[in-house]
């Protein structure tokens, strides 16, 4: 089963063995965040999801699409390796994916 790292917004280190499959909002909203995660459920439509990803993994990650780049561009915490968790299909190809949780806006 592929790993997924995450960092939560208190700084500790998590690793999941996740199913492929899920996407990487799923993963983290299932097994690791007790605050205000994923509030839309995945319908990208409220960057609750927001996370920072390995540039590492960029060129295996899938094109962001323009709602995800505009949910971004409301974020004060926006980054170069910023995505939605919802929009990031989880899969042995991003196996060892490390990504941390962005601060709440």
């Amino acid at each position: 089963m592929p790993t997924l790292l995450i960092t939560n917004r208190a700084g500790e280190q998590i690793a999941i063995e996740a199913k492929a499959g899920l996407s990487v909002m799923e993963i983290i909203r299932d097994t690791t965040v007790d605050e205000p995660f994923a509030l839309c459920g995945g319908a990208c439509s409220c960057a609750t999801c927001h996370v920072y990803v390995d540039l590492a993994f960029a060129d295996g990650m899938s094109v962001m699409s323009a709602d995800e780049h505009d949910l971004l561009d409301g974020s004060a915490h926006r980054q170069v390796n910023s995505r939605l968790s919802c929009q990031i299909p989880f899969g042995q190809a991003l196996d060892g994916l490390a990504v941390e949780i962005a601060p709440a806006d």
